[in-house]
């Protein structure tokens, strides 16, 4: 629907063009090394560290900038004609150039020079240079952005909406930067060799070794490579959250509804805690000093070993830290399986265990393959795990965090390492979709379905009350050990009880000027909580609006646009965070060292969380509200902001909260990200579990979780339970 107004047009032209010249003038070109944005204000027409993008032309020998300034003002000639298609055409030509010129200026020249060799080829050596973009850049990228958005309105694209072709581009700009870009680069550089030229033997010499490939533990020569090691483990893992997951989820839906609640408070605990608190709790009980060794000593006088650590440690621990989410997966499908279906299956005399086998458990195909997709991706990701309880077992994400933060620094091994997890991950998030395929599962419908669920039979039920019972069990022991050992003195010497561990981590005194915050990981907190928070907002936001764009709009590239939303989801957070080291480590975006670095980091690892949660409350909205709204003369922005938004306020809680919890007890994609100034919650604890000082860590992970189950419970109250209007045991009389 065409909502253009001539003079409205021409005045947003206007805005959009000054803004972009302004920014060209009163704002540092370049990325500031030092001191803030007021701090440089004065240095505008003075020193290139901080010149503005006009004396940086004229005075500081860079005159391809001319271009993004030159595009800037043809597009702005636009306002002075009225013809709709002259008008576009000025538009985007003008913004084009300008974009063009300005992120290829921005690539091909850096700190020494041509960025490509065959610059140098073709023009021989330069004496001219540049740092990473800053605040007049991308402010003028903003504006040139915005004018060839409403070009293409202007020439019909996205039927005359202005709105829908800023957000198609503005998000598939950001998708294209902070998602693709880094993922690129980071599997680029394994096929560079040291002197940054293309070679498929540097990535055979790398990764074509027997520590990355080796079956030496088949031969009983020697230790299985890390590739094999990761592949293995992810697969048991994924194994094994599946089916205990759907074990509690059957037996919570079907046999123990009073237990409906207590699990999904534990279902929660895995996004509310650090990844790695099962691990401490575990070490406190099976490490040489847990109570398990202490009690084969005093019985049988068998002396502590490291036993626990290895393989089986880590596995373990991932199975208690990511059953609880493949729990939540499954809930969801059980719940929605049609009773009516299963009601058919026994009319036609089949028994309860044939009806299993036949009807429920093919509709729970999709769940089952999630469940899997999601342990597997966890496993490989996960990096807490490993690293506290993994001992000499080595995976692929600690490698590459020991290829990049180690004594030999080698960022081509770790792209190699995140080329071989990707191509992992990527394998089983393809097979899942081609195991789904085409197929339809749908139960639920807008008739009401008056059946009752079939109860389990005998053998299922018995083997959930046999499995998923002592599970459960085990699953709150390790997770109150992990919670007691922050309040006695040594674990495994001396149970005194005591807060001295959380004195420690969170003391407060109050000085000659106020209160001081004297403990050591007030930083750290406050650090975390506040780029959280910053993050938060933006991946809601971003992810509801992409949502909305593949749910109510038509265009082409839309099956890559929403591949590149959801990409975070299939990459394991560790090459995430190696990628964005290798990529805005160099102009022309320099983001290392900042905490801007980390919020965006935050924003498009969770990203998926946001999309998902959109597209599902999208669905339920008919496109008879969006149309009456467009009807009654509304544009798009009013519709989203008065119709729309409000109907999907539960799932902007949802991702609003998720997205905060969520990067606050991240760890793999940020490990490679932090530095002194910018500690976060989950590396301050990993640096004090490498120090052996269980007790603080876990004191800080006691108050994390107390922080983030208050987050929990505000959503809960919030969003609510779903209703599906069937009956229950209860009611059916």
């Amino acid at each position: 629907m065409n909502t253009f107004h001539p003079w409205r047009t021409r005045r947003v032209i206007a805005l959009w063009a000054a803004l972009g010249a302004a920014a060209f003038v009163l704002l540092p070109w370049y990325f500031l090394q030092r001191g803030s944005l007021l701090e440089a204000l004065p240095g505008l027409w003075g020193a290139a560290a901080s010149a503005n993008g006009w004396t940086q032309m004229s005075s500081h020998a860079r005159p391809w900038l001319g271009v993004g300034m030159a595009g800037l003002l043809l597009a702005a000639s636009a306002v002075f004609t009225h013809t709709p298609r002259r008008q576009g055409l000025l538009l985007c030509s003008g913004a084009g150039l300008g974009l063009a010129g300005l992120v290829f200026s921005g690539f091909a020249i850096g700190i020494v020079g041509w960025t490509w060799d065959w610059l140098t080829a073709l023009a021989g050596a330069t004496d001219y240079t540049q740092p990473g973009m800053g605040w007049g850049a991308m402010v003028l990228i903003v504006s040139l952005l915005a004018l060839l958005s409403i070009g293409v309105a202007r020439l019909g694209g996205f039927k005359g909406d202005a709105f829908v072709a800023g957000a198609v581009l503005c998000c598939t700009a950001l998708l294209a930067l902070f998602v693709v870009y880094p993922v690129l680069k980071s599997l680029m550089g394994s096929v560079l060799n040291d002197e940054g030229l293309f070679s498929i033997s540097a990535l055979w010499d790398r990764i074509g070794t027997a520590r990355i490939w080796g079956l030496g533990c088949i031969s009983g020569q020697g230790r299985c490579g890390v590739a094999w090691n990761t592949l293995g483990l992810a697969l048991l893992t994924a194994a094994g959250t599946t089916f205990l997951g759907t074990l509690i989820a059957l037996w919570a839906e079907r046999e123990a509804k009073a237990l409906a609640k207590p699990l999904n408070i534990l279902a929660m605990l895995p996004i509310i805690t650090p990844p790695f608190v099962v691990g401490l709790g575990l070490i406190l009980l099976f490490g040489r000093a847990g109570l398990f060794n202490q009690y084969l000593e005093w019985a049988f006088g068998i002396e502590p070993t490291r036993w626990f650590y290895g393989f089986f440690g880590v596995w373990l621990a991932q199975l208690f830290a990511f059953t609880p989410i493949a729990f939540m997966i499954m809930r969801g499908v059980v719940q929605g399986v049609s009773p009516s279906m299963e009601e058919a299956s026994q009319t036609l005399r089949a028994s309860r265990m044939q009806t299993f086998w036949t009807v429920t458990l093919p509709l729970l195909k999709p769940g089952l393959a999630n469940a899997f997709l999601v342990g597997f991706i966890e496993s490989m990701a996960d990096f807490g795990n490993p690293i506290v309880v993994g001992g000499q077992f080595a995976v692929l994400s600690t490698e590459i965090f020991f290829a990049i933060v180690g004594a030999s620094l080698d960022p081509g091994m770790a792209a190699a390492l995140s080329l071989i997890l990707t191509v992992f991950a990527l394998a089983v998030f393809f097979i899942q979709r081609r195991v789904l395929g085409k197929g339809s599962f749908t139960t639920v419908a807008g008739k009401g379905d008056a059946g009752l669920p079939m109860p389990l039979p005998a053998g299922i039920r018995k083997l959930c009350l046999g499995v998923a019972g002592p599970w459960l069990v085990f699953t709150l022991v390790v997770y109150l050990f992990a919670f007691a050992g922050g309040f006695v003195q040594t674990w495994g010497r001396d149970y005194t009880l005591t807060l001295n561990h959380f004195r420690t981590a969170f003391d407060v005194q109050w000085g000659e000027y106020g209160v001081v915050w004297a403990g050591t990981a007030w930083n750290s907190l406050f650090t975390t909580v506040s780029l959280a928070a910053m993050a938060a907002p933006l991946c809601a936001g971003l992810g509801l609006l992409i949502a909305w764009l593949l749910a109510r709009a038509e265009f082409r590239g839309k099956a890559s646009f929403e591949f590149s939303a959801l990409l975070t989801f299939a990459v394991p957070g560790t090459v995430l965070g190696v990628s964005y080291i290798l990529a805005f480590n160099v102009p022309p975006v320099e983001l290392t060292g900042t905490g801007l670095i980390i919020v965006l980091c935050f924003v498009f690892r969770n990203l998926p969380v946001g999309v998902r949660a959109g597209t599902a409350a999208f669905k339920q909205l008919d496109r008879s509200l969006d149309e009456a709204s467009l009807m009654l003369r509304a544009n798009t922005l009013t519709t989203l902001r008065l119709v729309v938004l409000p109907l999907i306020k539960s799932a902007l809680v949802a991702a609003l909260v998720y997205s905060f919890v969520r990067s606050i007890t991240t760890v793999s994609a940020v490990i490679f990200l932090v530095t002194a100034q910018y500690e976060l919650s989950t590396t301050y604890i990993i640096g004090r579990v490498g120090n052996g000082d269980y007790g603080v860590a876990l004191a800080y992970c006691t108050v994390l979780i107390l922080l983030m189950s208050c987050s929990t419970l505000l959503v809960q109250a919030l969003v609510g339970e779903r209703k599906l209007g069937r009956r229950n045991a209860a009611t059916a009389h």
